[in-house]
């Protein structure tokens, strides 16, 4: 049985490329479009993706036989749908998706015809705009001969960090049904796990941050919102990561005894991400933080993918 060929766009840092490694494929493509990304792309599967996508042609991409993208979820517009409708003309994934970098996606499946696909997004995309930037997705990629599947996934099965992400899947010449049917380790990873004995200064909170930080969360619990620092329970679970943490860290703080809270290292965040400890950070801090903010949770996607691969070895 030969190794089922993928390609990676929006790659990042390649969290989805090792997702499908572990699930045995070869990745045969990638692209992303941040230089910082690229750097510990290259680090750590020894090439540099190609760059921006809305520049490359699909005929110069090989064949494969699944595509994998963490797109970005820029607002569709699908004003002027309607108002051509009336005009009676036709409208397609063209005209609903032009501008946006899921348009890219889709004039890739439609030159490579892949046998499947696995989108992943941020949780709210089902409900952006109503429901409807949803809508047009599905419906664009129905419209490119593919059954389309979706479930909302939550990183917590396989590290401890609550992080939910929809992730979709479709398949050509299909008429089964298709679920990730993803089980969760009997152990599973607290806080305490993740986090290093000894952790240099720099990593602890300044006087004036932390002031800064127990002040602003004072004036919003006034007002009665939620929004504040969160300081993590070590037998338990973090908040989301987010690229934004280079910032001040408030979202996952860790306690110290007789001293300010600190934040999590990158080392710590790649943890929580659940990349190996053999993974290489060779950029700064602040964009470790971006890049692992803007991943994707490594155990939980190879599951994942390891049910796509199955789907396809069991069609033939």
């Amino acid at each position: 049985m030969h190794r089922l060929r993928v390609i990676d766009l929006f790659a990042g840092i390649g969290g989805i490329r090792l997702a499908f490694e572990n699930a045995g494929c070869e990745c045969v493509f990638s692209s992303e479009i941040d230089g910082s990304a690229r750097e510990t792309y290259r680090a750590n599967f020894h090439e540099i993706p190609a760059g921006d996508i809305t520049k490359i042609n699909a005929d110069d991409i090989p064949d494969h036989d699944i595509l994998c993208a963490g797109f970005p979820c820029q607002p569709f517009s699908i004003a002027g749908v309607s108002k051509k409708n009336s005009l009676g003309r036709p409208t397609g994934f063209q005209d609903m998706t032009q501008g946006t970098l899921f348009f890219d996606v889709c004039r890739i499946l439609e030159a490579k015809k892949p046998r499947a696909f696995m989108l992943e997004n941020v949780r709210n995309l089902v409900s952006h705009d109503r429901g409807k930037t949803f809508r047009v997705i599905v419906s664009s990629l129905e419209g490119l001969g593919y059954k389309v599947f979706h479930e909302i996934l939550d990183g917590q099965m396989f590290v401890p960090q609550h992080r939910e992400r929809i992730v979709i899947a479709g398949f050509r010449d299909f008429t089964g049904d298709f679920g990730f049917g993803i089980v969760p380790p009997k152990h599973k990873l607290v806080m305490r796990d993740i986090l290093d004995d000894s952790v240099p200064e720099k990593y602890t909170l300044s006087d004036k941050l932390w002031q800064y930080l127990q002040d602003y969360a004072a004036r919003h619990k006034a007002k009665g919102n939620g929004f504040g620092y969160g300081i993590a329970d070590p037998e338990g679970i973090s908040r989301t990561l987010s690229a934004r943490y280079y910032k001040d860290g408030s979202e996952i703080l860790i306690a110290q005894e007789g001293r300010n809270p600190r934040r999590l290292t990158p080392r710590e965040c790649a943890r929580l991400m659940g990349f190996p400890e053999s993974f290489i950070i060779p950029v700064s801090d602040t964009q470790a933080y971006r890049q692992f903010g803007n991943s994707v949770v490594v155990p939980l996607m190879t599951e994942a993918a390891k049910s796509i691969v199955r789907r396809l070895n069991h069609d033939g």
